[in-house]
């Protein structure tokens, strides 16, 4: 497994346990917090990762990993503060649609 696709498969899986918890609300809020901690926990490695002075990312891209991190680490602290099912779907996709990028979908 490449780099890229290790990426895009813990970004999926975080999605997915997020997904869950948004699906089976009723059910599943005892798995919010523990689902968002290991989301902020990828999106620190992530935005670690892509600031770097040797990362080959070009300055806009990194910028963008920044504010992508910012937004999900903002709304993560909004979920745990006051949760609501639907205050995960923006994380959901953002983590999805980066994983389809990483992967080439």
């Amino acid at each position: 497994m490449t780099p890229r696709e290790a990426e895009a498969a813990v970004l999926t899986k975080a999605a997915q346990r997020l997904q869950i918890v948004r699906d089976d609300w009723a059910n599943q809020t005892a798995e919010l917090v523990p689902a968002l901690n290991f989301n902020q926990k990828l999106w620190t490695i992530l935005a670690t990762a892509s600031t770097e002075q040797d990362s080959p990312l070009p300055p806009e891209m990194k910028q963008s990993m920044v504010n992508l991190a910012t937004f999900v680490f903002r709304r993560s602290i909004e979920t745990m503060a006051e949760p609501a099912p639907e205050k995960l779907t923006a994380i959901i996709n953002i983590n999805l649609n980066l994983a389809a990028g990483l992967s080439g979908r």
